[in-house]
């Protein structure tokens, strides 16, 4: 059968209009947010149902066709990307919010569901979903469960696996499987669920979840802190982490300020320049609470670890006070960067962060290099910005040449090579940097189960054999 011809019957089990071929529909939907492979998708379709996902799956066993899952394409590993013909399976159709359940707080989405249309779903119910990130407006919660997506406020609430209740998934062999039905308590083996969460659709797709929600905080509070050092910022934590339940703790450097405020539509936090910064979090539902967290900074400026802070007095205040670290991403991407994202426990953070600004100092003086992270987590972001007469691909084949030193150093810290990204293309060929041969070979082993044809996004996570 032709190429011409496969396409034609694919186009006969989803809803008239729901396969693309057109050349603009293929760049759109052939890649993420990396920048690094050109997108070569043969076609995009779009189900509209379970079944309808089902029959594209079976269909594609028939013919060996591999497909891609995309979802709202935010991710900066490339596991959304389909370079190499293969068929984009897209969500955008499947992103109702099915059932709401007010006694167990949970919610069943549709994969297509957007992070940020839960998050409304849930405060208007006078809950929360509280995994967020600066994609929320845009990212789907099939691709967050794909990914464990992570966010500003794991420190608190965790990864998104902590807030799956129960998922229905289509498997690489075109089989439908309802894992854990939504119990809190369940001790009758494997729990197959958690196998799917950060699996980057490469043993099957998810076609619905159930999401806990959670109460909604009181009086959500922010406070940015700016310290002479690196080094600073951990007691400035433990300090914070001993009188309060923080939401967050996230740090910037100050060549991250610096992109932010020359936006021109932030303002700075205070007029002291500092080489770092800290934003923490918290509820402030009681005055004592607020008191508390005012001492605690009196504390760490006596300490020497804080030179200037502020804390929100109001809910713009706290949204401006946010910006500052939220924007980061969107701002710096202009500059075409070279991201790692990577994660050690956290009282190895500060080694771990000289150890690797060592390296890029050393290799690359003359690049600038923006550090900002989820330091409450240990998961810090690494940014190498491309200067503007280089050209992208020489700037990459530059910057890979750091990527083996860099994840050496994550190796040598038991740290993780991919902290909420997830692996990817950018990512696999360096897995055996946080996982072992025999873990690897583990996981091989369960994709052959749930797709023993290979077809489910193919090329990621695993370094094609």
């Amino acid at each position: 059968m032709t190429q011409s011809a496969v396409i034609d019957e694919l186009m006969t089990l989803v809803d008239p209009g729901k396969v693309l071929t057109d050349p603009a529909s293929l760049e759109a939907y052939g890649k993420d947010w990396t920048k690094h492979y050109p997108p070569a998708p043969s076609a995009i379709v779009f189900p509209k149902s379970i079944e309808q996902v089902q029959a594209v799956v079976l269909w594609a066993n028939r013919h060996k066709v591999a497909l891609v899952p995309s979802g709202g394409r935010t991710g900066l590993s490339g596991g959304a990307v389909a370079a190499h013909g293969e068929v984009v399976v897209a969500f955008d159709y499947m992103s109702q919010i099915l059932a709401f359940n007010e006694f167990d707080r949970t919610v069943v989405c549709q994969p297509g569901v957007i992070t940020r249309q839960l998050q409304q779903f849930a405060e208007d119910q006078g809950l929360y979903y509280p995994v967020d990130f600066a994609s929320s407006g845009s990212s789907q919660i099939g691709g967050n469960i794909g990914t464990n997506a992570g966010g500003i406020k794991v420190i608190r609430y965790g990864m998104t696996r902590n807030w799956v209740a129960g998922l229905k998934v289509v498997t690489g062999k075109g089989e439908l499987l309802e894992l854990n039905k939504d119990l809190i308590k369940n001790a009758t083996g494997y729990d197959l669920r958690q196998l799917f969460i950060g699996a980057e659709g490469t043993l099957g797709f998810v076609v619905e979840a159930t999401m806990r929600l959670d109460r909604a905080p009181r009086n959500l509070t922010a406070m940015v802190l700016g310290t002479p050092d690196f080094d600073a910022i951990m007691p400035v934590l433990h300090a914070f982490q001993g009188k309060l339940d923080l939401t967050a703790f996230e740090f910037f450097s100050d060549k991250g300020l610096a992109k932010i405020l020359a936006r021109g539509d932030v303002p700075a936090p205070f007029e002291t320049e500092c080489p770092f910064y800290a934003l923490l979090e918290f509820e402030a539902s009681t005055e004592e609470v607020a008191n508390q967290a005012l001492a605690t900074f009196e504390h760490c400026v006596e300490q020497g670890w804080v030179l200037d802070g502020v804390m929100s007095q109001s809910e713009t205040q706290l949204k401006n006070l946010w910006k500052l670290r939220e924007y980061l991403s969107e701002t710096i991407s202009h500059w075409t960067p070279y991201k790692n994202d990577i994660s050690v426990t956290v009282s190895k953070v500060p080694a771990f962060l000289r150890d690797i600004d060592a390296i890029v100092a050393e290799h690359y003086p003359d690049y600038e290099v923006v550090w900002y992270g989820h330091i409450g987590d240990g998961n810090l972001h690494l940014n190498i910005l491309k200067p503007d007469a280089m050209s992208k691909d020489d700037f990459f084949a530059s910057c890979a040449k750091v990527n083996k030193w860099v994840f050496e150093i994550v190796e040598r810290y038991n740290g993780s090579i991919s902290a909420e990204h997830g692996v990817g293309m950018t990512k696999r060929d360096y897995l055996g940097y946080s996982r072992s041969a025999d873990e690897i070979a583990c996981m091989k082993a369960i994709k052959a189960v749930f797709d023993p044809n290979g077809i489910m996004n193919p090329g990621k996570i695993f370094a094609p054999e």
